[in-house]
């Protein structure tokens, strides 16, 4: 969330020297990415609905030094079930939720899973399928990226997660994100001084520090259970240089540009080898995008998105996932996007509009999560509430939830433009032409 920046890698020379002799390994063509080939094991991955509703859960400490719960403070623990009922009478029925690192480990190496089992136990009543995240920016207070027992913590938070899910979800694949947006924390954490360690100079050694157990931890998931499904959630974000820029402005954006992908290109092996990474790690790649996700280099002056004249320099949302896909030749969904106040519909209506190219475009695209689904207060400054939500909250108390009106409207249409989208594909598929174009467009590639 918020303004994403992103850290250099002290190794940056060799990389440039891996993209020479190609760095990024096997190249994928679009005709190898349709939705029909996308399966994990035995168990087909699908998710219950394309529109997918996230609960804030972050439980970091912020720039004051003060823990926030957000899954507390906006009231979620105590009415998840009214909840999933909100989001099931708009056609929804699958979530982000999180476990808070902070919470279940209430001593080191030990595990308190109580409010996540009342979370699962909702989500049974309800039939809503749960994508868990394991650390939203937090960790116990006796832990930081940087403590020499970080990883192995982290590893045991990881096989005692899933132990537990497996024990109360037998046969169901877990959907899981490990660490959410390493780029952003990293950025948030390591530069600007903002979170856990506080530091300022420090963006890529954090970065290193936190996939290591990313990595650490998805093999032992991985080992415990065939089950496991990895969802990465990191920026997606478009960094341009100013007006009549240099060459040396050019290069910079593009190197800007290219280290948005590190945290992925770790966790696959692509660069830092030595941490284990291997394509086969990550099963699902999410992307997270907001209205502030373009902007100037040096400057950070966001590209306005409601410009009546776009921005030469802006790109499209499915032009940007579309590089993305085909850069690790994975299915991938849109895993947090949102806006505040009183441009959410048309946020929304943008959204549905660049799905709907992907889905055209025959890429993998399995889902849009709005995140935040129900309005949350801000990190550092709680008394502020963000309006972002599609239920907003009205300052009378932490329960409150008020329908956007506006905002349902627009997500009622864009599920109705998604749908009529896959169904056109569908057909487009059946017909006796589609795969002599396929193959024609696979042979041109």
């Amino acid at each position: 969330m918020g303004t994403y920046v992103f850290c250099h890698a002290k190794t940056h020379a060799e990389h440039e020297k891996r993209s020479q002799t190609g760095r990024f390994g096997k190249q994928f063509k679009k005709s190898q990415l349709t939705m029909s080939d996308q399966t994990a094991g035995e168990i087909p991955m699908k998710f219950e609905t394309f529109w997918m509703a996230g609960f804030e859960c972050t439980d970091q400490f912020n720039a004051s030094g003060n823990r926030v719960d957000m899954l507390q403070m906006t009231g979620h623990l105590d009415l998840v079930r009214e909840d999933y009922a909100r989001i099931r009478s708009l056609g929804i029925r699958t979530v982000r939720e999180g476990i808070r690192w902070s919470v279940v480990e209430y001593l080191p190496y030990r595990y308190n899973f109580d409010a996540v089992l009342d979370m699962m136990n909702a989500g049974k009543e309800f039939g809503v399928q749960q994508i868990w995240d394991i650390c939203h920016f937090g960790y116990p207070t006796d832990l930081s990226p940087f403590h020499p027992h970080f990883t192995s913590r982290f590893v045991a938070l990881c096989e005692a997660f899933v132990n537990f899910y497996t024990t109360n979800n037998p046969g169901k694949l877990l959907y899981v994100t490990p660490i959410n947006e390493v780029s952003f924390i990293s950025w948030l954490g390591g530069v600007a001084g903002m979170t856990v360690p506080y530091c300022t100079k420090n963006g890529w050694e954090l970065k290193y520090e936190l996939v290591q157990a990313y990595i650490a931890g998805i093999k032992a998931m991985k080992t415990i259970s065939g089950l496991v499904r990895i969802v990465t959630t990191e920026p997606l974000v478009n960094m341009v240089p100013g007006l009549n820029p240099t060459a040396e402005d050019l290069i910079e954006a593009a190197k800007e540009n290219e280290q948005q992908y590190q945290t992925v290109d770790m966790l696959c092996g692509r660069i830092c080898p030595e941490l284990g990474g291997h394509e086969d790690l990550v099963d699902i790649l999410g992307f997270n995008y907001y209205y502030n996700n373009q902007w100037i280099i040096g400057s950070y002056e966001f590209l306005i998105w409601t410009d009546p004249i776009p921005d030469p320099r802006s790109r499209g949302l499915a032009d940007l996932l579309e590089a993305a896909c085909l850069r690790y030749g994975k299915p991938f969904i849109l895993s947090e996007t949102s806006h505040p106040k009183e441009d959410r519909p048309l946020w929304i209506n943008m959204i549905s509009s660049e799905c709907a190219k992907l889905i055209e475009r025959d890429l993998p695209l399995m889902g849009v999560c709005l995140y935040p689904i129900i309005d949350r207060p801000d990190w550092d400054h709680p008394e502020i509430w963000h309006h972002s939500g599609i239920w907003d909250n009205d300052n009378s108390s932490k329960y409150s939830r008020v329908l956007h009106l506006e905002s349902a409207a627009a997500l009622k249409n864009g599920q109705k433009l998604i749908t009529q989208s896959q169904e056109n594909k569908v057909a487009e598929m059946l017909c006796p032409s589609y795969e002599n174009r396929r193959k024609a467009v696979e042979k041109v590639e």
